[in-house]
Parts: C-alpha cells; sequence; structure tokens
C-alpha cells in the first residue's frame, strides 16, 4: 500500500489477492504461444546488385531479427544478382539460421539459378522451384537438388 492510500489494508484472508497493485510472481502465468503465421513471403524484381543490396540487406536484417524467422524469398522475377546480392542473401540466411529459422530461396530456373550453381551456393540454400505446397504437375513438389554441369 502507499502510504497516502486511505484505503483500509485487507485483512488476512479478506480479498488480499484482489488488490490490483500487488502483482507478484504468483499472478503471472504461462506467455500465451502465438500461433505459427507460416512464411513470410518477400518477392524480389528487376536487378539485385550494389546498387539495391543496401536496401534490400536493411529489409532482411529486420525480417531476420525476430526468433526462428521463416522467410521464402521469391527470386522469379529477377532478371540479375551480383555478388552483392548473393552477399545479402548469405547474411540474411545466416542471420536466420543463428535465431533457429530458416531461408528458403524460390527460382524455377533462369538467371539467378545459373548464379547459384555457378558459386556453389546452389548446395548452401535450400531452393524451391516455387512456393511450398505447388509442385510441378505429376511431381511431389519437394525441393530440387542441385543440378550438375
Amino acid at each position: 500500500m502507499c502510504e497516502n492510500d486511505d484505503r483500509p489494508a485487507p485483512a488476512a484472508g479478506e480479498g488480499a489477492d484482489e488488490d490490483p497493485a500487488r502483482v507478484g510472481p504468483a499472478r503471472v502465468g504461462p506467455a500465451p504461444v502465438p500461433a505459427d503465421p507460416g512464411p513470410v513471403l518477400v518477392e524480389l524484381r528487376g536487378e539485385i546488385d550494389l546498387f539495391t543490396a543496401a536496401p534490400l540487406a536493411a529489409r532482411l536484417d529486420a525480417l531476420t531479427a525476430g526468433l526462428r524467422p521463416d522467410l521464402l524469398v521469391d527470386l522469379r522475377p529477377v532478371s540479375f544478382i551480383d555478388c552483392g546480392g548473393l552477399g545479402v542473401l548469405l547474411r540474411a540466411r545466416n542471420r536466420a539460421l543463428a535465431r533457429r529459422g530458416r531461408l528458403r530461396l524460390i527460382s524455377d530456373g533462369g538467371v539467378v539459378r545459373r548464379v547459384l550453381r555457378l558459386t556453389g551456393l546452389a548446395k548452401v540454400f535450400e531452393v524451391l522451384p516455387g512456393p511450398p505446397g505447388v509442385g510441378p504437375p505429376g511431381g511431389t513438389g519437394s525441393v530440387l537438388p542441385p543440378r550438375t554441369g
């Protein structure tokens, strides 16, 4: 009770636990477990290069700041990616893994898939041909293995 409080102190057994000013460990319950919202889809378009790497890095840093981030980065509309763009994706992947999350790339072929293969990063990233649950006709929708050659 505060010194300036004119209310009488409750007697033992008379609602002493009802006082809203009394908050202690006994009144704190377990935190609610939020429902799994699913992965966050990030669609990138155009060119990912030195000029676009900084704003992309800032956005991916924000998305991987929490516990267990789950990102899907859709690279299908990307027409060009350089080492700066690859570095940003690697950094985001490492941040996600460090927070017990994951980062998956969506690439159905084209220039991004070729750059990932040539740099050896197709073995580092989990690369999907499309969003999860949407597989090729007659296929299983599983992760594509890195192509050789």
